[in-house]
């Protein structure tokens, strides 16, 4: 059909999303119901590991637990787990958090299916998108900009431990000055819900300002390496008894299950399980 303000788009009519927080719950459950000496266990942070007797014995906030074999997938964490495992990095994680709209309910008919840009090679981040959630609602976005809290959900969340450790890392800076202009653009639309709605408007040319209300926000584990260069590809490092998932690109998330059923693979090799 015709579509006026576009030049052209795909449609692909087997795209969609589901709820991954149930979908996550899920796994849980499935895994615990498989053996019955399983636990989950949340809100631990891991403070230090040793070895011993060809164990890992990891420490945490909340007890000591001792383990043959390990694998990592620590996200925004994942550096910092793999140098308390004294694993030797190229590369380090730094949060880069992305900001959404909803659609408001008198302006959600815009939007009937996913919407993507075509996306560019020269910047680092997809752009923004409209997304149709599995309630009905649609979010726009999201913009992508440095953080200062790893887990900094908020514009004006703040870590001083954070903040020194991304800024204290060379290849951070690198990365900014390969794209100091895509950056200030991205901080200007992360202050200003005209320079927003005026990005989304290249995909929807009819949305208007009062279409828009505030919606969440996310954060972004950006594998950097050393050179300044995202790292878009996975980053997988072996160390002793352990395997440390250091980057799952995107969509890591609809892939999860395929790359966990090579991470099994590779874990049945590395510890010599099967």
């Amino acid at each position: 059909p015709e579509c006026k303000g576009a030049i052209a788009g795909i449609w692909v009519p087997c795209t969609g999303i589901i709820d991954f927080r149930r979908a996550t719950e899920t796994m849980i459950e499935v895994a615990l119901s498989k053996q019955s000496q399983s636990v989950a266990k949340l809100g631990e942070e891991v403070t230090s590991q040793i070895q011993d007797s060809g164990e890992s014995v990891l420490y945490t906030k909340k007890g000591v637990y001792r383990a043959k074999h390990i694998i990592y997938c620590g996200g925004l964490q994942a550096d910092r787990l793999a140098l308390k495992d004294k694993v030797k990095l190229d590369m380090r994680i730094v949060g880069f958090r992305g900001d959404y709209y909803d659609l408001a309910e008198h302006a959600v008919h815009k939007v009937k299916n996913l919407i993507y840009p075509v996306p560019n090679p020269k910047f680092p981040f997809l752009g923004v998108h409209f997304t149709r959630m599995v309630n009905g609602g649609v979010e726009c976005g999201p913009n992508a900009v440095f953080t200062f809290k790893r887990e900094g959900y908020s514009k004006t969340s703040f870590s001083f431990k954070d903040t020194s450790e991304a800024l204290g890392f060379g290849g951070t800076w690198k990365f900014f000055q390969k794209h100091w202009k895509f950056g200030i653009d991205e901080y200007k639309r992360a202050f200003s819900k005209k320079l927003f709605l005026n990005t989304l408007r290249r995909l929807i040319p009819s949305l208007e300002m009062n279409d828009l209300v505030d919606g969440r926000a996310g954060v972004r584990a950006m594998a950097l390496a050393d050179s300044g260069n995202m790292i878009d590809d996975f980053k997988i490092e072996y160390k002793g008894n352990s395997i440390h998932v250091l980057n799952a690109p995107s969509p890591a998330a609809t892939a999860a299950l395929s790359i966990g059923d090579e991470i099994v693979k590779m874990a049945d090799d590395y510890f010599n399980l099967a």
